[in-house]
């Protein structure tokens, strides 16, 4: 059965408890500078009072950081390039330091005897202090909250938020923060729920994730609506019951991932999936993966579901030098679509067809996001029957779009935040507002040489095989020259298991047919994995297999090439 909250015990020697009274019980009881830092989604005036409160034998004195950051016309500057200022859609990822929200830092008071000064906001670790917490609440919570208009913005406390410069200034100056700060954190806390924090020592915590940078591992899975959005996963899988949808299936994307160590719903906090990568990059990823990608997990897995729903917009996304020199990121968004549900009688969108005429596609984009003018995609994009089981590949590039009534499974580069929108049907947001649509980046990206036959030929590929062995078999299902990974796929026939090594590269796993494998590795772990369910195997597990659960089973299979 699909799990909901994957858990993996703690180490031994780890500190795990909940509640406010229990996390103060873990302030040094000397006179110290506690920092407790994290993003601005944590209640820190609940945080800062609880703690206190729970100090209260002691006098406490507090630092709020926010207090002390530069003009927000200055934090503005400096983090948004001014080409960018007037794009409302995106801008370039922003590298700055935390440090530069500042113009200068609060010098804090020294502690006298039985003292206990709490620094605590953004930036709490850049000031001088004796013990490093980090509070956090996983970055959908402050997507949740921008959204619906409570949230705030890095460095901006006061001012409207907004999801532009949360995805692509906030979340890298705070990832590489935080990631910095990995190695020598004292504790974590959990506060997604702030009258219940979870607090796990920092020792524990790396004693945990050094563990399991050498087993199989499952991140917390959750489906975000949209207006597309489709009823399947809440169907099968139990998700959101009581959403307008469950459009879109965080699997596995690695900047949002979290992984949820405890001993049970009670007592369990959610730490970044993005961890493994900072403490064990070459255990998670492999050696010439990490040289390759330093430490960013360059492959996602996530699910798209529109049965019973509608038609994704048809988009592209950023060819490789546009992304790089444009929006900053290293590799860019080449995708797949694997068909976990379709038929027949429903579609994919993708690349052009042979007589396309590029320039009145362009008129034709332009006059519905300016006048409302409906437009038939399929007068200028090829469409596919999404047959259960296909894959389709799709370059940066290429336009594209899942038809209604799909469950795609879309095996991808990382990236994810760049749908260059063409067409969105007419359709409105869940507030009745037209869409975004950044046509005009999708315009520069779109890829006009690959039309025709020659989509059918390379971009919807027949599955070729591999190796095989007693009542199992591997193909390739897809790989492409300018695409760094490629998409295979084991069929067991329930008779035994299927033998498969790392050889130095993490694999990606995702059952699409069958009740499910058991994955147990040369080492003697052993993860369950149901159908439906992703699962990393890092590249130092080595050789494993794959035992199947109740009959033949099918198995995808992402990694680097």
């Amino acid at each position: 059965m699909y799990r909901l909250d994957p858990r993996y015990a703690p180490a031994p020697q780890a500190v795990l408890t909940a509640g406010w009274q229990a996390v103060a019980a873990e302030l040094p009881p000397y006179p110290a500078t506690v920092a407790v830092d994290g993003p601005p989604s944590v209640d820190w005036d609940t945080l800062a009072g609880r703690l206190a409160a729970g100090a209260a034998q002691r006098t406490v004195r507090t630092l709020d950081m926010r207090a002390h950051h530069a003009p927000p016309a200055a934090v503005h500057a400096r983090t948004v390039r001014p080409e960018d200022r007037d794009d409302p859609y995106y801008c370039r990822l922003a590298d700055n330091p935390l440090s530069d929200l500042f113009d200068s830092l609060p010098t804090p008071p020294v502690p006298a005897d039985g003292e206990l000064l709490i620094v605590y906001g953004p930036g709490a670790a850049l000031l001088p202090h004796d013990v490093l917490w980090y509070a956090d609440t996983p970055k959908r919570h402050a997507e949740a909250a921008i959204a619906a208009g409570t949230g705030a913005n890095l460095g901006l406390p006061g001012e409207p938020a907004d999801l532009r410069r949360l995805f692509y200034v906030d979340w890298p100056m705070l990832d590489r923060h935080r990631d910095g700060l990995a190695a020598r954190l004292d504790a974590w806390l959990d506060v997604q729920d702030p009258g219940r924090p979870v607090y796990l020592d920092g020792p524990g915590l790396r004693a945990t994730l050094a563990a399991l940078a050498r087993r199989p591992v499952r991140t917390r899975p959750f489906f975000n609506s949209t207006p597309w959005g489709g009823h399947w996963a809440q169907r099968e899988l139990g998700f959101n019951p009581g959403a307008r949808n469950s459009a879109l299936g965080y699997e596995l994307i690695a900047p949002e991932a979290g992984i949820l160590l405890g001993t049970g719903p009670e007592a369990q906090a959610e730490v970044p999936f993005q961890f493994l990568c900072v403490l064990h990059p070459e255990q998670l990823l492999g050696p010439a993966v990490h040289a390759r990608f330093g430490t960013s997990f360059p492959i996602r897995f996530d699910y798209l579901d529109t049965v019973g729903g509608g038609n994704l917009s048809l988009h592209c996304h950023p060819k490789e030098q546009y992304m790089r020199e444009r929006f900053g990121w290293d590799y860019t968004q080449h995708e797949t679509y694997y068909l976990t549900v379709g038929s027949q009688d429903t579609k994919v969108f993708l690349g052009l067809r042979e007589d396309a005429d590029t320039e009145l596609f362009r008129k034709q984009v332009e006059e519905a996001a300016r006048d409302g003018v409906p437009m038939d995609p399929e007068d200028h994009v090829l469409s596919f029957p999404a047959e259960q089981g296909q894959l389709f590949m799709i370059p940066a590039g290429t336009p594209h779009a899942s038809g209604a009534g799909n469950l795609v499974l879309e095996i991808s580069a990382t990236p994810y935040l760049y749908s260059l929108r063409f067409y969105d049907w007419l359709r409105p947001d869940a507030e009745g507002n037209p869409r975004p649509l950044p046509y005009e980046h999708g315009l520069a990206n779109l890829e006009t040489t690959r039309i025709g036959d020659s989509v059918a030929r390379d971009l919807v590929q027949i599955p070729r095989d591999l190796r095989e062995g007693p009542g199992w078999r591997e193909e390739l299902l897809g790989a492409l020259d300018e695409m760094f990974y490629e998409v295979r796929r084991m069929t067991l026939d329930g008779t035994g298991p299927a033998e498969d090594d790392t050889a130095g590269r993490f694999h990606v796993l995702n059952v699409v047919e069958g009740d499910g494998v058991t994955v147990e590795t040369d080492a003697g772990d052993r993860h369950e994995l149901a159908y439906a369910e992703t699962l990393t195997v890092p590249a130092a597990v080595g050789g494993y297999r794959l035992h199947p659960v109740n009959g033949p089973v099918r198995v995808v299979k992402a990694l680097v090439r």
